[in-house]
């Protein structure tokens, strides 16, 4: 990566950096840190996990009194489960400029959980470089209040696997059965992979950072393919 590509990637997270070094260490893929021996983002996506929790969280806490507790955990779930970082990872085209590996790089350049990973790895380095919280929360906040006002609107209304069932048992009771396929990253960082089935038939699959975040995943994009 060029002083060109650093500069156009500052450019779409609205923030330059003093220490260019710890922008590349947050794009920098296991697998690519493997090969050239050099670090990876795991230890910076580990600390922006937990910014990134805070600030929803604080968000959440300051803009929304009349949600309940309940309420905030299911919005700050869907406003920064894999499914939205993956999308604010290709909102500033992080698959452009993430290092992998050359095994990963042929098979998933565009890989989810690696995407989402990203954008936390980010947080931190922006947190870390700037040594202040109102930089990072302008970069997080930019990118999920758009999330957090949709789904607080719609907090009140049936999850996924509810509407799903509903949907499916309305000319009577059916056999549905949500089937873990695949499971993959470190234990602090897992990514797991669901199917959806209607009596024998496959409906679809989702995937997230949880077995019950890829279940409620698989049960939208059945929703979606059923409609």
């Amino acid at each position: 990566m060029d002083s060109t590509d650093l500069e156009n990637l500052e450019n779409e997270i609205g923030y330059t950096f003093k220490n260019k070094k710890l922008l590349i260490k947050a794009l920098t893929h296991t697998s690519y840190a493997y090969e050239n021996k050099t670090t990876s983002y795991e230890r910076l996506e580990f600390l922006g996990d937990s910014i990134l929790e805070f600030i929803s969280s604080k968000y959440l806490f300051e803009n929304f009194e009349q949600l309940s507790e309940g309420e905030m955990t299911k919005i700050r779930a869907y406003s920064v489960c894999e499914d939205s970082l993956y999308e604010i990872a290709l909102k500033h085209k992080f698959n452009e400029y993430v290092f992998l590996g050359k095994s990963e790089r042929t098979l998933h350049t565009d890989k989810k959980a690696i995407l989402a990973d990203c954008v936390e790895s980010i947080i931190a380095a922006i947190y870390l470089d700037s040594n202040s919280i109102e930089k990072v929360q302008e970069f997080i906040l930019n990118n999920i209040k758009e999330k957090v006002e949709y789904a607080s609107r719609h907090v009140g209304q049936k999850d996924y696997k509810t509407a799903l069932q509903e949907k499916l048992q309305v000319n009577g009771e059916v056999d549905i059965k949500y089937i873990i396929i695949k499971e993959e990253g470190p234990d602090h960082n897992k990514s797991f992979t669901a199917e959806v089935e209607c009596d024998g038939k496959k409906l679809a699959i989702g995937s997230g950072r949880s077995k019950k975040a890829a279940e409620m995943e698989a049960a939208k994009k059945a929703i979606e393919v059923l409609e």
